[in-house]
């Protein structure tokens, strides 16, 4: 049966559910370049508009995954699985986490990202390792895997070419707040990669994507149900994005932090997400009689750490960059802190020169902000609230501005944890399975 592109738009535009044939053949004649731009830039709007129902999503990532290749882990011999973020401000977690779960007995292939905007990102991080290289070819990432049973790299070139396509496209369109369009092209990448099992991490607060509570519920479920669909064991963890996680954000001074953590200290918070994510992640992969806070306590997953660095040209121990001037703001009051804000400390980290406006830009790897108090803790009057850092001092101005309002003081012996300033919920709000 011959299709016709317009009459795709149209059924979509007017609400109906698109069939499966519609889906697979929209997909793949979009990717061979026979349904123009603006046609397709249509479609996603009525889908923004319209919604899909569950099965069309599922249907609509399979047919993205089918516009490329998949990465054969057969042969690996170990439980694969993997975790991704949906993106926030401080969370370096990939990194001490990826060696942990390796170190407990699973392959983990994490293919990553590069930041954009205030989120930052894995690839930009890892990148400010001295020798450290991103791109792997598909027997590279096969051999890492059985060599350190860890690998962060980016994608290979052949997953989802119809993802890379559609995302370029609605970036510039309007049309990036659709849930099966964020959800699909999530899953499509990650059902590509070849992996057993998948844990998703979906950040919701002022710092992440979804701001609310409701908006993270719809999202964890729909990516959870294009995984089951697909027939990859799939969870996800809705955790707390109002606060930075830890307290470096920025490319540099993250790596230094998650050392910190795989060295066996580093911040409480960021501490217990590494290790919940790793017992779920172990739990998909079958190996849940291992307790991954007693192997990163060890030292064993820091042993990961190092021969993953290493396998991809890195020098571990080598001293990362600094960026060439320090600010400090200063908490103007004393009492206790009783919020930060994490988008305003991640727009300000990019103002820095931690993040990219743009794809084709470069970042600074020394840049960003060291959060010197968190929410719950003492600050006297002058002492160190943030340090900003960045190469290009021209810049602090840009970012003192992002910070406006960022904070808020409460008079002293008004102490609170942060369960408490989040309203009683912890850093992980629910799981979705």
């Amino acid at each position: 049966m011959a299709h016709s592109v317009i009459d795709v738009i149209r059924a979509k535009r007017d609400g109906a559910r698109l069939t499966p044939e519609q889906i697979d053949w929209v997909v793949d004649a979009y990717t061979r370049g026979a349904v123009a731009d603006e046609q397709m830039s249509a479609l996603a709007m009525a889908i923004l508009l319209r919604g899909m129902e569950p099965a069309e999503t599922a249907r609509w990532t399979a047919a993205m995954v089918a516009s490329g290749t998949t990465l054969d882990l057969g042969e690996v011999g170990a439980p694969t699985v993997d975790k991704h973020s949906t993106g926030g401000v401080g969370d370096k977690i990939t990194l001490p986490l990826t060696p942990l779960v390796a170190a407990c007995g699973a392959a983990v292939p994490q293919l990553s990202g590069r930041g954009l905007g205030h989120t930052g990102g894995t690839l930009d991080k890892l990148e400010s390792i001295p020798g450290w290289r991103a791109s792997l070819s598909a027997d590279e990432i096969r051999q890492q895997l059985a060599d350190a049973g860890a690998v962060i790299c980016a994608a290979t070139e052949g997953l989802a070419p119809a993802d890379r396509k559609l995302y370029a496209l609605r970036d510039v369109t309007g049309t990036v707040e659709s849930v099966p369009l964020i959800a699909s092209s999530i899953m499509s990448k990650k059902i590509a990669e070849g992996v057993s099992s998948l844990v998703l991490d979906v950040k919701c607060g002022s710092g992440a994507f979804m701001k609310d509570l409701g908006q993270a519920r719809e999202l964890a479920a729909a990516l959870v149900g294009i995984g089951t669909a697909n027939g990859l064991n799939t969870s996800a963890l809705i955790t707390d994005m109002s606060v930075p996680l830890g307290r470096a954000v920025g490319n540099a001074l993250e790596v230094a932090e998650a050392v910190e953590v795989l060295s066996g200290g580093g911040p409480a918070d960021v501490v217990e997400l590494t290790v919940e994510l790793a017992r779920e992640m172990l739990s998909q992969a079958g190996l849940s009689d291992v307790d991954p806070a007693e192997v990163l306590s060890s030292g064993r997953a820091h042993d990961t750490w190092r021969r993953m660095i290493k396998a991809q040209g890195g020098d571990p121990g080598a001293v990362l960059p600094r960026a060439e001037h320090v600010e400090v703001v200063t908490a103007p009051e004393s009492g206790v802190l009783t919020s930060l804000d994490a988008y305003a400390v991640g727009v300000a980290a990019w103002r820095l020169g931690a993040g990219r406006s743009r794809k084709e830009d470069d970042v600074q790897h020394g840049a960003g902000i060291v959060c010197r108090a968190k929410p719950g803790e003492e600050v006297a009057q002058g002492s160190p609230l943030l340090e900003l850092h960045t190469d290009t001092p021209e810049a602090f101005e840009a970012a003192r501005e992002a910070l406006q309002g960022a904070f808020t003081i409460a008079g002293e012996g008004a102490g609170a944890g942060r369960e408490e300033l989040a309203g009683g919920r912890g850093l992980i709000l629910e799981t979705v399975r």
